[in-house]
């Protein structure tokens, strides 16, 4: 029997004509049976490069990711795909574990997600050793590097997996990774013959803009005034989560809290609410956020800066996943942006220069450090809208353009 096209799959499970750039090269590597580990940007589709090699081969993939509610939306998607998926997580009954896990051994899950914390039970051990598993996908996998910006302990366990199952390809998966990361990924996951696939970090639909505005949350309501879709305000604190989803809620625009403070079971209701649309702005720590896929989210506000460069670009990335034209807001005057300049010197330290930048966010850094190094009597409102060389990996150059403070 004929295999059938990588394309031909993409076509009938997801109604797509062609592929997002890389990844196709990611899928005919994990095909050729090479370990991989995919740098896509943030909305650049990196789910399909695991899900879609599940039916292109006999057996089943195991997909090891951190957050309950990204497996379960996940799994919600392919379902309606028809396509065979299962997830495993805690507060599930053990009687649902070991039943999910019993028709994972005998070829009734395609595509089987676990959290990293589950690799550590008996139950887990015996059963993924029966498994068919011909492909382990780790998604978000800058999670197991301890010099990334979300490092979790349990990600280590992970390698471990490779010693009951041997010979079976791996597939990590990030939108944000440093060099001394990418490497750390590899070495941790024992890649072999591993290969690198890297596609630009340029984000086309997103307009960058810095404010120094002593008046915040005012000009953050003028910003959600009349939004047409979702918005995501991003703050540092628990308290101020809630004190802002109220600010907002008194003028008239639908918001709610979210921070890991909160219960499981309303965090995981919030959550699908908002995907839902049943409100519009969600309020958040940094506890909000990875691999959520909500297209329609045309503002991201950040009321403080975040603890780095990656976090950032995590974050600024959910806006415009459905690649319509997106607004990203960061809020910080000179005395803010004065700290931000001393780690800025020393982590990007090869950096200096625009001219010497080549780390695959490179945009992201140009205009970061020239937002770092503003002179004070200027920034007062500077947008940064994107100018283009015409090799995608070329460095991109900010076009600037001046403006006058929202409301």
């Amino acid at each position: 029997m004929a295999a059938v096209s990588p394309e031909t799959i993409l076509k009938t499970y997801w109604g797509y004509g062609a592929f997002r750039p890389g990844q196709k090269v990611v899928i005919e590597s994990i095909l050729a049976g090479r370990d991989t580990l995919a740098l896509l940007p943030t909305g650049g589709g990196k789910s399909i490069c695991y899900q879609l090699p599940s039916l292109a081969h006999e057996g089943m993939t195991l997909v090891i990711s951190p957050l309950i509610a990204l497996m379960k939306d996940q799994v919600d998607q392919l379902k309606k795909r028809s396509i065979q998926a299962e997830a495993v997580y805690s507060g599930m009954s053990l009687r649902d574990i070991d039943r999910i896990l019993d028709n994972a051994v005998y070829g009734g899950v395609k595509i089987l997600y676990v959290s990293p914390e589950r690799l550590k039970s008996d139950m887990a051990e015996a059963r993924i050793r029966r498994m068919p598993i011909r492909l382990i996908a780790v998604d978000e996998a800058h999670c197991i590097s301890q010099w990334g910006y979300d490092f979790r302990p349990a990600y280590l366990e992970i390698a471990t997996i490779r010693e009951w199952i041997p010979e079976i390809p791996v597939i990590a998966l990030t939108a944000t990774a440093i060099p001394r990361v990418v490497a750390d990924i590899q070495e941790k996951l024992l890649f072999q013959d591993g290969r690198v696939v890297q596609t630009s970090f340029r984000r086309e639909n997103l307009r960058f803009i810095v404010e120094d505005r002593p008046d915040k949350e005012q000009a953050m309501s003028n910003w959600l005034q009349n939004l047409n879709g979702s918005a995501i305000v991003y703050v540092r604190s628990r308290k101020r989560t809630q004190e802002y989803a109220q600010f907002l809620r008194d003028r008239g625009i639908s918001a709610e809290a979210f921070h890991a403070g909160l219960d499981t079971d309303l965090r995981f209701r919030l959550q699908e609410e908002w995907q839902k649309n049943a409100f519009q702005v969600m309020v958040a720590t940094n506890a909000f956020g990875m691999g959520i896929d909500k297209g329609n989210v045309r503002v991201v506000i950040h009321m403080d800066l975040p603890d780095s460069l990656e976090a950032y670009y995590q974050e600024a990335g959910r806006a415009g996943r459905d690649g319509l034209p997106s607004t990203v807001i960061l809020f910080a005057g000179q005395r803010e942006l004065a700290g931000w300049r001393i780690s800025f010197r020393i982590s990007f330290r090869h950096c200096r220069r625009s001219d010497k930048c080549t780390e695959p966010w490179a945009p992201i850094t140009n205009w970061l450090m020239a937002v770092v190094n503003w002179h004070p009597s200027i920034l007062t409102s500077v947008t940064f809208v994107p100018g283009f060389n015409s090799s995608p990996h070329a460095l991109w150059l900010p076009c600037v353009s001046f403006r006058s403070p929202v409301g």
